[in-house]
This record gives structure tokens, C-alpha cells and sequence, in this order.
């Protein structure tokens, strides 16, 4: 370890509690880098930390601007031009805050996901449809947490909303068209990745009408109840993540997928760097995460 501290750069005032909680047990040396509040200057062109952990979601929380994304953006290229040591970098944050980048890695990698189309405005929603099985999703290119996603079940219902200019297409007025899948089981699953290696899984039951399948600790105050349970998904799966979290040049986060109930296939829908750990994680998961997360910034800050 270095004599320069640690930097955690966060958004959200509850999920990195627990990382914070771990730091000061362990007497790590660090700073809070809150991004409501955050600046910097070009001209410093050497980091003053060990290790620039970025934990800014893509879609920040209530109380925050959404620009604050964009000013992140900025944020971590300026770093990577500094040749500062920074967990989830500039490129994994455009993949985790671009939908339609998520897609152009699921379809080099030869994988299944969800047919969709990308869009730039909402009036072409109609036609880019057109050719797609409905129900169909409508969701912005930048968004976490369900956040703006609006479902339809026929072309006309779709229609309906364009004219009634009802769908909101997010900061970047970017969006995609997306085939709704029939979740076997009426499960979906998220993936967990450290450092290139499995971590743990969770199948979270799917919701009506509802697309916010967040399990960190005050994110999914619409349905508290969410049922969490640990599962251990199939190698070729776990493979298939790892893959995914590689090509998204993330050193951690999580993948999320379903079985189509229809064809048996599975099929990649989300890619997260963020990493917002699961509540509870002992008594779901059998161990902390955090533990281990931090076992890992230990040994990335040593090797600066």
C-alpha cells in the first residue's frame, strides 16, 4: 500500500455505507469523494490517491441531477489522461450508461438478447417496432433501476403514447425498441463479477408492470418485499458473463439475463458496473462482499 489514500467516488447516500463501514474497520485510508459536490481542475496532472474507485451509478438517485452522468463522463477521461488507477474506468462507465453500446457487446460476442432498435426520438418508436414481437419495452439509453421503461402490448397501444407525446427518452434523447421476453420461471438473474471471477448470483422474482429489480439497501422502496434468493447459474453462463464483463473493460460488476420461457434460450439484457451489492448479503449469499471487494482495492492500490 501506498502512502496516498484510497478515493471512493460515489453518488448514492446508502449503497457504500457498508464499503465505508469496512474501510474504517480496517483503518484504510481514504477519502469520500461525494459527486454532488465534486470538481476538478485539468491542470493537476497527477493523482493525489492510490486507487479511484468509481461508484457512480447511471442513473442517480432522487436529489441528483441526471447531468451528474455526463460530468462523470468528463470526470474519468480526464483521469485516464492522467494515468490515474481507476477501478471501472471511463470506458465500462459508457458501457454501464449506454444501452446501445450493452447491445453492440452482446452481439460481438455471438449471445442472445432481446431484439430491439435504436432510436433518437420518440416518433420513430412506430417504425422501429415494426418487425418486432410485441409486447415490446421502450426504455432510454441512460437509465438504472426500471427507470422510464414503458411497456406495450400491441402497435397501437405504442402509437397511442407517441402521440400523446408520453415517452421520455432520457438525457442523451436516445432509446431503444426492445422485445419483451417471457421469463421462465418468472425469474430473472443477476451476476456478480470481481476482477474476472465469479462472485455470487441472486434469481429475483420478475414484477407486474414493474422493471426495478435493484437489491441494494434503499433502492427498491417501490417493492420492498422483492424476494432474493442465491443461485448458482450454469459455467457456460458464468463464462458467458465473465466475457461480457471483460469486453466492457469493467473490474466488477454484475450481468443480468432471463430464460425465454418460449425458446429455452438465454438471453443477456443488462450490463451494471456499478456492482451494488445485495442487501443482506450474509444471510442471501452466505458471506459480505464488501469484505472481499476490499480485500481486492487493497491489493490494486499496492500494485500502483
Amino acid at each position: 500500500m501506498t502512502d496516498k489514500p484510497i478515493a471512493i467516488l460515489y453518488e448514492h447516500p446508502e449503497w457504500f455505507q457498508p464499503l465505508f463501514a469496512e474501510l474504517e474497520q480496517r483503518k484504510v485510508a481514504h477519502e469520500k469523494l461525494f459527486i454532488r459536490d465534486h470538481t476538478y481542475d485539468p491542470t493537476e496532472r497527477e493523482s493525489a490517491y492510490a486507487l479511484i474507485v468509481n461508484r457512480v451509478s447511471a442513473y442517480p438517485s432522487g436529489g441528483s441531477h441526471p447531468e451528474i452522468v455526463l460530468y462523470v463522463k468528463q470526470y474519468l477521461a480526464h483521469l485516464e489522461s492522467i494515468g490515474a488507477n481507476v477501478v471501472n474506468g471511463h470506458f465500462s462507465y459508457l458501457v454501464g450508461t449506454s444501452k446501445a453500446m450493452q447491445l453492440d457487446i452482446f452481439e460481438q460476442l455471438g449471445l442472445g438478447y432481446p431484439r430491439a432498435r435504436v432510436i433518437h426520438h420518440p416518433d420513430q418508436a412506430v417504425q422501429a417496432a415494426d418487425g418486432l414481437v410485441f409486447p415490446i419495452v421502450v426504455k432510454p439509453n441512460i437509465g438504472g433501476s426500471g427507470a422510464g421503461i414503458l411497456k406495450f402490448d400491441r402497435p397501437d397501444e405504442l402509437a397511442l403514447a407517441v402521440s400523446a407525446q408520453a415517452i421520455d427518452l432520457g438525457i442523451d434523447h436516445t432509446g431503444l425498441v426492445q422485445e419483451f421476453l417471457p421469463a421462465k420461471g418468472q425469474y430473472i438473474v443477476r451476476v456478480e463479477i470481481l476482477d474476472g471471477e465469479f462472485l455470487y448470483a441472486i434469481r429475483l422474482p420478475v414484477a407486474e408492470d414493474s422493471f426495478n429489480y435493484c437489491p441494494a439497501d434503499g433502492c427498491n422502496v417501490d417493492n420492498p418485499d422483492l424476494a432474493i434468493e442465491a443461485y448458482t447459474p450454469p459455467d457456460a453462463v458464468i463464462q458467458d458473463v465473465k466475457r461480457i464483463l471483460a469486453a466492457s473493460r469493467a473490474d466488477l460488476g454484475s450481468v443480468e439475463y432471463l430464460v425465454n420461457e418460449v425458446d429455452g434460450g438465454v438471453y443477456y439484457y443488462d450490463i451494471n458496473p456499478l456492482s451494488n451489492f445485495v442487501a443482506d448479503a450474509p444471510n442471501i449469499i452466505g458471506f459480505d462482499p464488501f469484505e472481499r471487494f476490499v480485500d481486492w482495492l487493497l491489493r490494486r492500490a499496492s500494485a500502483e
